[in-house]
């Protein structure tokens, strides 16, 4: 579950939004990780009120859930990767969620006691992560653990998948987080988001009209494009999946009804390799982390939709956001 949208860059009033009943309510349906940032102010200190609530506090220990957050990014074209703020970072997030320890730190859009139990990076450009990747390990003589890189296993932007996750795997990544499946927002009816800090958004007009066209070309076939391009995401990162080496999704909340249909979603394109084990099971809605694989019936379907929607997208498949826009 991301946290981003817990933030002013993507919520007008992100102190409006019930974070507790959200958090109580993803933890019910089986979502047990949680991303954030100091970046997405202020989505940490939300987040850790709701964590520290009688009502889930009581009910889920710190153990049952991993707490992922990040450091060095301090505003949109600051940052600080010095082992000072790193520590100051590091202290302010274990005191906003009130733990004694974070389950990963990511150094926050690259392009280290007990405190932290893995250490991974994240960003947006392939190449400068598995520099970083191999940099690292060629220095300190073991992996990064973790790698975050947003808006790349996408209906749009594929570029993890075709090249990144190999590149990571031989660097001896253990585990790859895919995050904004939407590409923040992008792949969805409603266009992209606006929050309090104003259109932050890096798709061109061109591109955004192209998704547009997507969008509505998807209704007509009585699907909708934000789902559709969840299940791409979900499903391209299990296929990637291999022993020893794990991606995943992370999806945005902003409501409860995000949180509800994004679990939907996912329980559309997944299913159990084990069926419950009594018949009373049957009727017992189960947890999403027992949706273990993909369900080929649907896969299948969703391929048809797949390759349309990337044919719509035309000139601006693939497009990197980092990139000049390209001519017509």
């Amino acid at each position: 579950m991301g946290g981003a949208g817990f933030s002013y860059q993507l919520h007008p009033n992100p102190e409006s939004l019930p974070v507790r009943n959200i958090v109580q309510r993803a933890f019910e349906l089986g979502l047990r990780a949680i991303d954030t940032s100091p970046y997405y102010e202020p989505s940490e200190q939300l987040l850790g009120a709701a964590l520290s609530h009688p009502e889930i506090c009581s009910k889920y220990r710190r153990s049952d859930y991993i707490l992922m957050t990040k450091v060095g990014r301090l505003a949109e074209k600051h940052f600080d990767y010095s082992p000072d703020w790193i520590r100051k970072s590091v202290a302010r997030s274990l005191q906003r969620f009130g733990t004694t320890y974070l389950d990963v730190v990511f150094c926050h859009d690259v392009e280290f006691n007990g405190t932290i139990k893995y250490v991974g990076i994240s960003g947006y450009d392939i190449e400068r992560l598995e520099a970083v990747s191999l940099r690292a390990r060629k220095r300190f003589g073991y992996p990064v653990d973790v790698v975050q890189s947003w808006g790349k296993l996408t209906l749009q932007n594929a570029e993890l998948e075709k090249k990144g996750l190999e590149a990571f795997r031989k660097a001896g990544v253990k585990a790859v987080c895919s995050s904004s499946p939407l590409a923040i927002g992008l792949l969805r009816n409603d266009g992209v988001p606006v929050g309090a800090l104003g259109n932050f958004h890096p798709a061109p007009a061109g591109l955004r009209a192209a998704a547009q066209n997507a969008a509505c070309w998807v209704h007509s076939e009585d699907d909708d494009l934000a789902s559709l391009a969840l299940r791409f995401a979900i499903s391209r990162a299990l296929q990637n999946c291999q022993p020893g080496f794990i991606v995943t999704t992370i999806t945005g909340i902003g409501s409860i009804s995000d949180l509800e249909e994004n679990v939907k979603t996912a329980k559309r394109i997944l299913k159990m390799s084990r069926a419950p084990a009594t018949e009373d099971m049957l009727n017992i809605i189960q947890p999403l982390y027992d949706y273990d694989c993909i369900d080929g019936t649907m896969a299948k379907r969703d391929e048809h939709l797949y390759s349309t929607v990337r044919n719509i997208l035309g000139r601006w498949l693939d497009y990197d956001f980092s990139s000049t826009p390209p001519t017509t």
